[in-house]
């Protein structure tokens, strides 16, 4: 994929941040700290305000240049190399030791890890308490597929075991296709006998790369994000390219909504009711319930997918953020 596609990709699909000549709301990182609250609309102008945010995204200035990320004041943002896997390592001087973060970007196994990923990284630390938070740049569909992902996760995973962070204080962070990537890492987990981390927090994640259900079918035209005004990405769920050639799509290793989870920790799934992969979360709550799991799915009426990524100044994204850190301050020791 070349620098221009990448970059068209992550300014127009999930490239939250502030983009020279357009607009595309987004937290500052220096300060940053749960609003008491958001924007508040019915619903007619909420979709309004979804469809005009998105738009925006979606058709960036041709000169429209991402600006650079900037970490809060005090705090650190270094890269780490390990095996060859480009880590990026946020260090909160307010965060507690006992608390790590692995954040799992999604973006359909095609988008880089971008600036909107790094603001959200930072909303992450700050909402867990965690001193540390890294970022996994792994390799992308199509010219890197499956396992190229799952064996970065791993090596990101390994990784912060080898610095001394006891499993369960890791939190595993993964939306839409990074949700994919955290259950395939919890699966993987397993079959090598390597301890699960304290908790998953999952948001619209991509459970199954199967393409046919009654949302991914009923919320075309609902979801805003992901649905047929993103065209790049709905081809992108449509034919996924993460999928290696003679492998099916509901093969346990794309679709790990379909692997035992048993012995998984604590888990929360957020989603909309709009957005496409809404049965992707709901089966999974119920597939996760069934195998003795913990999960709290929590569904946001009239949302799109991945939405405190993307609108996250609307009162459903802070109220999703509150809903986080509650679960980890339930669920984790500091």
């Amino acid at each position: 994929m070349n620098t221009k596609w990448n970059h068209v990709l992550a300014a127009a699909v999930l490239g939250l941040g502030r983009v020279t000549g357009t607009y595309a709301p987004a937290y500052a990182a220096p300060a940053w700290s749960l609003p008491a609250q958001g924007v508040q609309l019915d619903n007619a102008a909420k979709q309004a305000y979804v469809a005009k945010t998105m738009d925006a995204m979606f058709h960036p200035a041709k000169d429209a240049v991402p600006a650079a990320f900037t970490a809060p004041d005090g705090w650190s943002y270094t890269t780490v190399t390990e095996k060859g896997l480009k880590l990026e390592k946020l260090e909160n001087p307010q965060g507690s030791a006992d608390r790590t973060v692995l954040q799992l970007h999604g973006g359909g196994y095609i988008v880089p890890l971008h600036n909107g990923y790094k603001n959200l990284a930072v909303r992450q630390a700050v909402l867990s308490q965690a001193k540390a938070t890294y970022m996994v740049n792994y390799r992308l569909a199509p010219q890197n597929k499956y396992p190229a992902a799952l064996d970065d996760a791993l090596t990101a995973y390994q990784y912060i075991l080898k610095q001394g962070t006891p499993a369960k204080q890791i939190i595993v962070f993964g939306d839409s296709a990074g949700g994919n990537l955290a259950l395939a890492l919890a699966l993987k987990l397993k079959e090598e006998n390597l301890p699960q981390p304290g908790l998953y927090v999952l948001d619209s994640p991509w459970t199954t790369l199967e393409t046919k259900s009654p949302s991914r079918q009923g919320n075309v035209k609902k979801d805003l994000v992901l649905g047929e005004t993103n065209k790049v990405m709905f081809h992108e769920i449509n034919h996924p390219t993460y999928a290696p050639a003679g492998m099916k799509l509901s093969d346990v290793r794309l679709s790990p909504l379909h692997g035992d989870l048993t012995g998984l920790p604590p888990m929360l799934i957020q989603t909309g009711s709009y957005e496409l992969f809404l049965d992707d979360a709901t089966k999974l709550a119920e597939k996760a319930a069934n195998d003795g799991v913990k999960v709290t799915l929590t569904v946001y009426p009239a949302m799109s997918h991945d939405f405190a990524l993307c609108i996250p100044d609307l009162q459903d994204s802070i109220d999703s953020y509150a809903e986080i850190k509650d679960f980890i301050n339930l669920n984790m020791e500091k």
